[in-house]
């Protein structure tokens, strides 16, 4: 099942898309695609709710020319996953980590798959990085295994992890500095539930800048793959419904492209991946 929120920042409405591509309302159902609700469909509430769309059973809603929010709301925190491809690490000139590593990003940067991307103040770097995303849909504490981190996850959905290098490499201290500025994690446009994702490690992603194409990869290519990343994370934080996990780009990052220019106003940055659609940011400034 895919599911949305549409509507303007902060009064997006929950919708549930069907098969044919019927937008559903599910105000009735839930006040929002949220933790609670996550953690609901996570106990037994998919099988139901998804029945319920597949019947027609639920209000059409009307979504055309409308905004597309975030697929979930107000997640507790955006844990980010550095160098997880062998190709990026290599251009970026760093060794291929042993174990993999974390960042935080707070949920101030979550915005909606098509909103306006703003290059911070003082920013001379501002990088893309197309990224599959894990959504978190069950409580998970120091998980034991892979099979247990499956368990945890609620459906995936696009991430743009936008990067300000300069703040990252030349302002000292850790990563956090150039991943943390306001718009900096576009969503979207949908949450896939887990269960219509066959394999995590088999999805083409790709990313144009200006129509042309720069990134082209495949999750396979991940040096830690999606369920080792959940059960890695249970071990250092508590992971809540809601959260998001995203899991690393491929190569073709601007860092990775001598003579590139980074991004600037009036750039335009799309990204795709096969089964969880397709999302567009037009850049500006803070």
């Amino acid at each position: 099942m895919k599911l949305l929120r549409v509507g303007p920042p902060g009064a997006e409405r929950p919708v549930a898309l069907g098969q044919d591509g019927t937008a559903y309302d599910l105000s009735g159902v839930t006040a929002d695609i949220d933790g609670g609700f996550l953690a609901g469909l996570a106990d037994g509430g998919l099988a139901g709710l998804a029945a319920r769309v597949a019947a027609g059973r639920l209000p059409v809603a009307e979504i055309g020319g409308r905004r597309i929010g975030p697929p979930v709301a107000g997640p507790g925190k955006v844990v980010g996953i550095g160098l997880n491809y062998r190709d990026h690490a290599a251009e970026a000139g760093a060794p291929i980590p042993d174990e993999p590593v974390i960042f935080l990003k707070p949920s101030s940067t979550v915005v909606g798959p098509y909103d306006e991307v703003l290059v911070p103040r003082g920013g001379e770097k501002t990088d893309y990085e197309a990224e599959l995303a894990v959504v978190i849909g069950r409580t998970a504490r120091y998980l034991p295994d892979r099979a247990a981190a499956a368990g945890a996850i609620a459906g995936y959905t696009i991430a743009n992890d936008v990067t300000e290098r300069a703040f990252q490499f030349e302002r000292g201290g850790q990563w956090d500095k150039g991943k943390s500025a306001e718009t900096f994690t576009p969503l979207g446009p949908w949450l896939v539930t887990a269960d219509e994702v066959a394999d995590p490690q088999r999805l083409p992603l790709r990313l144009w800048v200006n129509g042309e194409l720069r990134q082209d990869g495949s999750t396979g290519r991940m040096i830690f793959p999606v369920l080792e990343l959940v059960r890695y994370a249970s071990q250092f934080m508590v992971l809540e419904p809601g959260d998001v996990i995203v899991t690393g780009t491929p190569a073709g990052v601007t860092l990775g492209r001598p003579g590139t220019p980074y991004l600037t106003p009036g750039d335009i940055v799309e990204i795709e991946i096969d089964g969880l659609g397709r999302q567009r940011q037009v850049l500006g400034k803070a």
